[in-house]
């Protein structure tokens, strides 16, 4: 089974049943794409909606959105808070609004492709984390080799920060993924609350909530401290906030719940390597955004390492 990092906003999946879990089919991959496709899209989006939005407030609006939707659906199914779970609740709120804080300001100093990229380092960080906290975690000799590779590889990349390519002052290209990958940190260390509190049990709308209160709450007067409150109205705004509150932060959470409650996790997890690859062919097409050879042979290296880790993981449970 993949990461829990390596699932959208983090939070934990339904506990799976052999009774509940199908065979994957065509419809059911098709579905994966389209999901690593919107996922992909939600760091280009924030990207191309910086001018009228910065997009720290965008996530706070797009969470406030979100959070009321899943607050309604919560009280259609009786479904609500458990006290027991509030202190990791608060912990995770937390850890996932620093995460799109980080996001943000890596957004606004490097392209959105490395910053898609290095956000999905998590699971490295994730995997280190549980190795010491769960010992059914233990990384073997092949998960460690895949994060020694991945971090081979994101030093490759950082060296691909080159201005005249990229048309992004050095140092600023730098500082961002920087950022990008202390958000791919904070993604991990959302992971490694959750399964290592009473959230490993609670519903994934419940953990869902508290990640959206989390951003809501402090993303808001963060951009306000912060001097990012510009918002300029337009039909482009309106479709870039509809996106990201009703198509990422809602909708695509709960289809891809959904399908974990139907199917293996490690199968389905197979396909959020698309994710990274969509981030950077969007952002050269969308945006316009150039790519370095270094940073193309450093995120090789980073999915080639993710994707070790994720096989040591697989291997071990079977």
């Amino acid at each position: 089974m993949p990461s829990l990092s390596t699932l959208p906003e983090h939070s934990t999946p339904p506990v799976q049943t052999a009774l509940a879990l199908h065979a994957m089919d065509a419809r059911t991959a098709g579905t994966m794409v389209l999901l690593c496709l919107v996922w992909a899209l939600q760091q280009i989006s924030l990207k191309a909606a910086a001018p009228a939005i910065s997009p720290m407030l965008l996530v706070a609006l797009r969470s406030l959105m979100a959070l009321a939707l899943l607050a309604a659906l919560m009280w259609r199914t009786a479904e609500g808070l458990h006290r027991r779970h509030w202190r990791a609740g608060a912990a995770v709120g937390i850890l996932f609004a620093l995460e799109y804080l980080l996001v943000s300001e890596a957004l606004r100093l490097t392209q959105a492709s490395h910053v898609v990229v290095f956000l999905y380092t998590a699971p490295l960080f994730a995997a280190i984390g549980l190795h010491w906290r769960i010992p059914a975690e233990r990384l073997g000799a092949v998960p460690w080799a895949g994060i020694l590779l991945a971090f081979i590889g994101i030093a490759i990349a950082f060296v691909g920060g080159d201005s005249r390519t990229s048309g992004v002052a050095l140092p600023s290209a730098v500082m961002g993924d920087a950022l990008a990958v202390l958000a791919g940190t904070m993604w991990g260390a959302t992971t490694i609350t959750i399964r290592c509190s009473t959230l490993a049990t609670a519903p994934a709308k419940e953990t869902l909530a508290y990640q959206l209160m989390g951003a809501f709450v402090l993303l808001l007067p963060a951009a306000w401290f912060t001097g990012q409150w510009h918002f300029v109205p337009s039909p482009q705004l309106w479709l870039h906030l509809a996106f990201q509150g009703l198509v990422v932060s809602f909708a695509s959470f709960l289809l891809w719940f959904s399908l974990l409650r139907r199917y293996q996790a490690s199968r389905l997890g197979v396909y959020s390597f698309l994710t990274p690859l969509f981030g950077v062919v969007l952002g050269v097409w969308l945006l316009g955004e150039a790519i370095e050879t270094e940073f193309v042979i450093g995120s090789a290296l980073v999915l080639a390492g993710i994707g070790l880790v994720n096989a040591g993981a697989g291997l071990r449970r079977r």
